[in-house]
């Protein structure tokens, strides 16, 4: 893993003992060897560091002209008490004055083996290896008859002027404990180095650009991204003040001098916009640096733009919660209760309502409060696509299975909302033929594309909703009953706004601070307000926002005054048109006398009729028909042949 270690000996015998303590290592080129040379002693090191070394050991002259030279680490092998004295003892048996010449940096307490040693000794300090001759020659000058105890440069310099001389050795827990010592630092510095290029790599390929200072402002870290988004490079970055490079992010200061986090920052960057995360780097709780991560803006909006149009177009999103469902009448709070409970289950379920009470609004909380929450949330409208393009729409189908089939198939709903749920709304104008398919996916829990020979299994919940009774669709024979037993596992009824009358008020003052969007909402007076609770609100929910919004465009405050005292049975609701038929006593006997039978489904489509047809007079294009009816083209086709066949309403 290329941890080899340099050892420079002071001396031969140190050499042998080492080569002798090392030998594999020293064969497997683990640890390269090397006598101290005084005539090349500044350039050993980094000759070792040139072999691939990734620490040095070295004693006194070899370690004091070595360290600082070199850029990997430097290991004294620490001349130890139990060395001197060894060498000492061992220069007693020449009967002389023993100079014992150390470095400055190796210390010896002569004074307390004074007495063990019984001899005359010196010692010397040198802290350059040129002072070495001259501590020497003063002792030959002198006419002193020394024995030189030291390493091996004071030594050779005892021998040239035939002094006696001893080296002064190594044991060999020393040289263990130095070997260990420069393993240990080469493993962490291995260790640092690999954990350095995990984070730079890290930080180069996440989106954030990242930028870090340290407490003097000086920049430390600079990453890919900020390369990218701030257009300089890391040597023209790094070391250098961050107010004189980037004196734009003067937040990275302020977060420095008042020690006080920063998130979401928008900051101007030249040309670009940022949102930026500023924090405090702390060791110890001391402060040592702040650390930023920013990214551009305008990308993160197309991101979102783009993700939310992906999934919003399959309409795979719930986006409404309980939360966003106002209710202050105990009726509405039991209902929610009693919705907040089928949420907690995984059964199927029916939503009855009328128009406008919130149907979709109620099975897309039911669903963010699932355990299918974090799935996808399918919705569609049974009613507003024909037989034969709602089977395609649920069920998809293979490619060439019909005409005009996309290349390649399509995935039906019921696969997309796997693992997640699928709201079925008004599930009671789905056709005999599609409800028998409909009960097979139930009961199999798989479904099959049209057009394939294989079944694709599913794990969906289904939600449906109906504004009429399917009890009632039963017994007219137009819904099936094995069906409705497999969807009315769980039943839940939203109550018409008008049986909320304590919602009223408030939903409507709501209202009109959402629409006034400059602040001024309009006054309502006590008797408007009493109107507002009165009336029998045929469109529920979705009139009441609407009035509202007409209110804040035009101040306009006034109802039907023709419904506003009806009681609740005495109010039809058309189901297209959404106008009131106030039936009294008197329209009756009318109605009665002149013989007229009401077919209220013919009147609508009559209705309909007219309108498309004063339309097209207008020059309006079908597509543009389609699109201010708020159908699609394919069902104002078939409004269009279905209108041809309609028959005058007979007297």
């Amino acid at each position: 893993m290329g941890r080899k270690i340099g050892i420079i000996a002071n001396n031969t015998e140190l050499k042998k003992i080492i080569e002798k303590l090392y030998a594999d290592n020293i064969k497997s080129g683990e640890i390269i060897i090397e006598t101290l040379d005084e005539d090349k002693i500044s350039e050993q090191g980094m000759l070792l560091e040139k072999k691939g070394v990734k620490a040095i050991i070295a004693r006194s002259g070899g370690y004091f002209h070595t360290v600082g030279k070199v850029s990997v680490p430097v290991i004294q092998l620490k001349i130890s008490t139990l060395d001197i004295l060894y060498a000492i003892m061992t220069a007693k048996k020449y009967k002389k004055e023993v100079v014992l010449v150390l470095s400055h940096m190796e210390t010896f307490d002569l004074n307390e083996w004074r007495e063990l040693l019984n001899c005359s000794v010196t010692i010397e300090k040198f802290d350059h290896q040129d002072k070495i001759e001259g501590i020497i020659s003063s002792y030959v000058f002198a006419g002193r008859d020394v024995v030189v105890v030291g390493g091996g440069i004071p030594c050779k310099a005892a021998q040239n002027y035939n002094l006696n001389f001893v080296h002064i050795s190594a044991s060999d827990d020393s040289i263990h404990d130095a070997v260990a010592r420069a393993r240990e630092i080469v493993d962490s510095l291995y260790e640092q180095k690999y954990k350095n290029e995990v984070l730079n790599t890290t930080l180069d390929g996440v989106h954030d650009a990242v930028l870090a200072v340290d407490r003097e402002g000086k920049i430390i870290l600079y990453n890919q991204r900020a390369h990218e988004l701030l257009k300089k490079d890391q040597y023209n970055v790094l070391g250098k003040s961050l107010t004189d490079v980037f004196p734009e992010l003067s937040a990275i200061e302020d977060v420095l001098k008042t020690r006080t986090n920063r998130y979401n920052q928008i900051m101007q960057l030249k040309k670009v916009v940022v949102t930026a995360n500023i924090s405090m780097l702390e060791i110890e709780n001391q402060a040592v640096g702040v650390i930023c991560s920013f990214q551009d803006i305008t990308k993160l909006q197309n991101l979102e733009k783009k993700i939310r149009y992906e999934m919003n177009k399959k309409g795979l999103v719930a986006k409404f919660k309980f939360n966003d469902i106002f209710a202050a009448d105990s009726i509405m709070k039991d209902t929610m209760a009693r919705a907040v409970k089928i949420g907690m289950s995984d059964s199927t379920a029916i939503i009855y309502g009328e128009s406008g009470t919130g149907k979709e609004m109620m099975a897309q909380s039911i669903h963010n409060i699932s355990d299918r929450k974090d799935e996808p949330f399918v919705a569609i409208n049974c009613a507003a696509l024909t037989e034969s393009l709602l089977e395609s729409e649920l069920f998809g189908y293979e490619e060439g299975s019909f005409t005009g089939a996309r290349k390649g198939g399509k995935p039906g709903l019921f696969e997309l909302a796997h693992g997640g749920t699928i709201f079925l709304d008004e599930i009671n104008s789905v056709s005999l033929n599609l409800q028998s398919k409909l009960l097979r996916v139930l009961e199999e829990k798989e479904v099959m594309r049209i057009g394939s020979d294989y079944v694709i299994p599913l794990d969906v919940r289904i939600l449906t909703a109906a504004n009429e009774s399917l009890k009632d669709k039963i017994k007219d024979g137009s819904f099936r009953r094995d069906l409705f037993y497999r969807l009315n596992i769980l039943e839940l009824h939203i109550p018409p706004l008008r049986q909320r009358k304590k919602d009223i008020l408030p939903l409507f003052k709501h209202y009109l601070h959402e629409f006034a969007e400059d602040g001024q909402v309009p006054e309502i007076s006590s008797e408007f307000e009493e109107k507002l609770v009165l009336y029998s609100w045929p469109g529920n929910v979705r009139e009441l926002k609407n009035i509202a919004k007409r209110c804040v465009i035009f101040g306009e405050f006034n109802l039907d005054d023709r419904a506003a005292d009806c009681k609740d049975n005495e109010v039809f609701e058309a189901e297209n048109t959404g106008e009131e038929i106030e039936f009294t006593e008197e329209n009756a006997e009318i109605v009665k006398k002149s013989n007229i039978i009401l077919d209220l489904k013919e009147i609508d489509r009559y209705v309909e009729n007219k309108v498309i047809k004063m339309l097209e007079e207008q020059g309006m294009s079908k597509n543009d028909i389609a699109k201010m009816l708020g159908i699609s083209r394919s069902s104002l086709w078939n409004k269009i042949n279905s209108g041809k066949d309609v028959q005058k309403i007979k007297q």
